[in-house]
């Protein structure tokens, strides 16, 4: 299974708003200038470009694509491109903003990004996918680059999306530039470890949050809502740790077993019934709302975006939320879960392991070097554990909720660089 991003963001509570609120809290309590608010608060750069395609019919359809750059203090502007008909720009700066805290989070030489062309892949032949990814790549050649701004694969993209970009952003400039992405196939310069990133990341974030609880894995329960690629992987690690998962879902409903589930069963029942545990004979079935409420340890939401609301949230049971998903909290729903004394591993913490083993890509194209696996998982285990330290310290020193110390962390890296650049 390819790896994506994470989770994609509707426009149930709009995006950007969501973020802003959470960085403003966050800045205010960093103390910034106003005049450092302002640079963080608006993106470096927006394009927005018409993208012109040949369909299969002889007809030519043109679709709107769009790349922002939230920032580049810290080094290349780092982010996915995700192909959706409900894609706007609003959400594309506001996915962009939260690369450049997650990425500041765990300590990587990347600024933010995002890219996103509306378009109905699943409508699309592959070969119109084709020349649509090929006349994008076109477009923003005075965008992207290895030095500059480094796409990767998000909804509705994947491996063989990032190696036309290769190719494409390679024949213009007259050589190979396997570094122009990541999420590339394994024999274009792709990365081991890639694949399984976000959900060891999440999988490592939740064990530091159990020490930090006194929680033993070994009596820990946890249900995971989502089994794509981050809830899958997520499940099956923290299953191999001791921890009992006594509950799953997907898009076809919940499924739960207060013995545990067979993560290995479910695995390899969905890969053999068209990606779906429609049908799992191994649990209970129940609903996603019922999952979300379930009386354990650890909760993790990997499928989408606010998916705890105000309207649930107080119905939430589990000690500790770590969220794999970008977004599954919204706004709104925050200071419920706070008054609960539930703590929460923020998003652009628990599944920063994605970008983490990206920049690990990245690093090895420059080098022309490949690492083995043990190397890779070794080195974004240690990533995301220093990470997660990092922003506990905060939370503690500061008496505030581990979202609110995440952003603090970032925006404080993104300051401080910023000031010792001489920016203004």
């Amino acid at each position: 299974m390819a790896y994506i991003e994470p989770a994609p963001i509707k426009d149930k509570e709009n995006p950007l708003e969501s973020m802003m609120s959470r960085f403003d809290a966050a800045a205010k309590l960093v103390g910034i200038s106003d005049e450092m608010y302002d640079i963080l608060k608006v993106p470096a750069r927006q394009v927005i470009v018409g993208l012109p395609v040949t369909m299969d019919n002889g007809a030519i359809k043109v679709f709107e694509g769009y790349r922002v750059i939230h920032s580049n203090i810290l080094g290349p502007a780092k982010g996915g491109i995700r192909l959706d008909p409900a894609v706007h720009l609003d959400e594309v700066r506001a996915l962009a903003a939260w690369m450049t805290w997650k990425c500041a989070v765990v300590d990587i030489p990347y600024g933010g990004a995002k890219g996103g062309i509306a378009c109905n892949p699943r409508e699309m032949s592959a070969g119109e996918i084709e020349r649509l990814i090929r006349q994008y790549t076109v477009a923003m050649l005075d965008v992207i680059g290895p030095d500059r701004d480094i796409p990767a694969p998000d909804m509705g993209t994947g491996p063989r999306e990032m190696a036309w970009i290769v190719d494409e952003y390679s024949k213009a400039k007259g050589m190979t530039v396997n570094g122009v992405v990541t999420g590339k196939p394994l024999v274009l310069g792709g990365s081991l470890g890639r694949t399984e990133a976000t959900g060891r990341g999440v999988t490592v974030a939740a064990l530091a949050a159990m020490d930090k609880l006194r929680m033993n894995p070994y009596r820990a329960t946890a249900a995971v809502q989502g089994f794509g690629n981050v809830g899958s992987f997520a499940a099956e690690l923290l299953h191999e740790r001791g921890v009992t998962v006594v509950a799953v879902s997907d898009i076809s409903g919940g499924y739960y077993n207060k013995n545990g589930i067979d993560i290995t069963a479910a695995v390899n029942y969905r890969n053999t019934n068209k990606g779906t545990l429609e049908g799992f004979t191994g649990a209970e079935k129940i609903t996603n709302e019922e999952l979300l409420s379930l009386a354990v340890d650890v909760l993790v939401p990997a499928a989408k975006e606010d998916v705890i609301t105000d309207d649930n949230a107080g119905s939430i049971q589990a000690k500790m939320i770590v969220e794999g998903a970008n977004g599954p909290t919204s706004a709104s729903a925050d200071e419920i879960i706070n008054s609960k004394g539930i703590l929460v591993v923020p998003d652009i913490l628990a599944n920063a392991g994605g970008v983490t083993v990206s920049y690990f890509e990245w690093v090895q194209n420059r080098i022309g070097y490949k690492w083995t696996l043990d190397r890779i998982n070794r080195r974004a285990d240690r990533a995301m554990k220093d990470a997660f330290d990092r922003v506990f310290e905060t939370s503690q020193k500061f008496k505030v909720p581990m979202r609110l110390a995440a952003y603090m962390v970032a925006i404080d890296k993104v300051a401080s660089t910023y000031k010792y650049r001489g920016g203004y």
